[in-house]
Parts: C-alpha cells; structure tokens; sequence
C-alpha cells in the first residue's frame, strides 16, 4: 500500500507519518504542504520520493494508491471529493467536515464511487475505549453516563506544536466531534436529545472559547461534556464513564478504575497507539474491499447530531 500524507508536516499529519511507519508493507510515497520549504524538508528528512505543495499533483501519481487528508478542516470536503474523483480511497482526519451540509456531499461521492472513504474518529480506537465497547458488546457493562471534558488553553491561533495555524479551531465541530461520535458509539444510539450552550466569542477568532453539551439516549444513558479553550491546565480530553458495573476514567489510550487502579490493556489490540490503530483499519478496509469501522455513513449520524446541537446554539 502506497500512501500520500497530505498536511504532512502539521501536528496529525506528523502523527500519521509515525504511525504508518509501524505498520508493515506500507509505504509513504507522497507528502503534500503548502509551504514549499517546509514539505521539501520533510520529505528529505523522511526519504519520501515524492512532496508538493497542492494535492491534486499527489493524487495524480501512480504511485500513490490512497490518501491521509491531515489538512485543514475547512478543506476536508473538497479535497475528500477530489481524491476519490481521482479514483483513490481517502482517510479524513477528525472532522470529516465542519458542516453537515458537506458530510452529506463526501457520503453522496463515496456512494457513486464505492471507494474507501473513512473519517478520523480516533476514539473508536484508542484502546482504552476499545476495552469499554467490548465489555458492553459482551453485555458485562451498560452506560448510564458519560462525563466528559475536553481542555485546551488556546487564545491564539496555534497548532498543538505551537506553531500559527492558517486556520481556525472549533470546539463543536471537531473536539466535540469525538465525543458526539463515541458516546452514539458506545452506547448503540442516536441520542434522542441534544443540545449545547456556548460562552462570549473571541474578538480575534470569532469562535465560543467554552461550550457545555448535553445529550440523551431513548434508554436513558446521558453524556455531559464540557469543552473550553481557557482552561490553565493539562491538556486533553478526559472520559468517566459510570455504568451499572463499575466507573472507569479513559485517558487517549489508557483505561483506569474509578480508584484510579490502571488497567491492563496489552491484549485488547495489536497496538496501544490510537492513531496507529486506526491507520491500520483504514489500509484492512481496502485491501480487503469491506466499510472500515468509521466509514463516513456511520459518522453521519455524529454529524447530524452536532448540526443540531449547533442549531440549538444559534
């Protein structure tokens, strides 16, 4: 399997490169940037055949038979689209989009393309989580909440190197993204009830810099997340999950007991990195010609609920 990273030198694109590196028969042969010196540079450091600054000279190449879209949110959609016009599968990194309006048109193109179109829901993944699921699929736990808190201190337009972004961030739309996806994938349903409340917008970036969300299942199971920019503190998002057999705290990929005891993962994937893992369901789906878990139908229902906790914001 034959790669193209695209937004190959930001903070996920770089993740990506390191996880594709872990898993075998995979090659990198293509990194595309908009920085000319930047891309160049990478692909130097990393023995990459092939760099560009726009995509469509990535996806043109025979040598690239699939494509990591760590790009910015606002061009998810159309560089989706492009690609799988162009006859390849794509991966797109949390969010598929930043509207449902264009999820809808990257799940139409997958349609009357059949090509491999998956979005970046990393938290399926993450063993900690994985764990979670398949205590619930075995029916030795059932979810009465999830309380959830995602934390950053981000007043500027920075990346997660701290270096300036050329876009900007959104709590709803992609750190809300995750949880909306996981809490319907944890507990089988499509939440009856949603909604969000949103703090003052930044002067400069125009978005909420804290938001508060809240939904509910049909069966009763609530999550509560609480999201902010303005928090002087660790960084990262933070799962309780409290269910009729125990409460247990998920930290990216590791799992602890409401004691805080840690719990041993080691057999629950082939990897304990997220990232890693769900790179190597997106080259599986392909080479076996079957929907990836977290193909971009099953994440409509995510995003549709996030229209409408918007909805409720407005």
């Amino acid at each position: 399997m034959r790669i193209c990273v695209a937004g190959a030198y930001g903070a996920f694109g770089m993740k990506h490169l390191e996880a594709l590196d872990a898993i075998e028969d995979v090659t990198v042969t293509s990194v595309m940037g908009p920085t000319a010196e930047k891309i160049e540079a990478l692909a130097k450091d990393r023995g990459i055949g092939h760099w560009a600054t726009t995509l469509e000279e990535c996806i043109a190449r025979d040598d690239v038979d699939a494509v990591i879209l760590a790009t910015p949110t606002q061009l998810h959609a159309e560089q989706a689209i492009m690609t799988m016009r162009a006859g390849k599968p794509v991966f797109i990194e949390i969010p598929m989009s930043d509207s449902l309006e264009d999820a809808r048109r990257i799940a139409e193109v997958q349609k009357e393309t059949g090509l491999t179109c998956m979005a970046g829901q990393v938290r399926r993944f993450n063993p900690s989580h994985q764990w979670i699921k398949n205590k619930i699929d075995a029916g030795e736990l059932k979810i009465q909440q999830m309380d959830v808190q995602t934390y950053f201190f981000r007043r500027s337009n920075m990346n997660a190197k701290g270096e300036p972004r050329s876009w900007t961030d959104h709590l709803l739309w992609h750190h809300a993204c995750h949880t909306v996806d996981l809490f319907q994938y944890q507990t089988g349903e499509v939440a009856s009830e949603a909604y969000g409340l949103q703090g003052p917008k930044h002067r400069e970036l125009g978005i909420a810099m804290d938001m508060s969300i809240g939904m509910k299942t049909e069966s009763g199971a609530i999550c509560t997340l609480s999201l902010s920019f303005n928090n002087d503190g660790p960084l990262g998002t933070f799962f309780r999950y409290i269910c009729d057999n125990g409460t247990y705290i998920a930290r990216y990929d590791d799992l602890y007991d409401g004691y805080e005891n840690q719990i041993d993962l080691s057999d629950v994937a082939v990897s304990n990195n997220g990232i890693e893992l769900i790179d190597r369901e997106f080259i599986a789906a392909i080479q076996e010609g079957r929907k990836p878990n977290g193909d971009c139908h099953d994440v409509l229902a995510a995003m549709e609920t996030l229209d409408r906790i918007e909805r409720s914001m407005s």
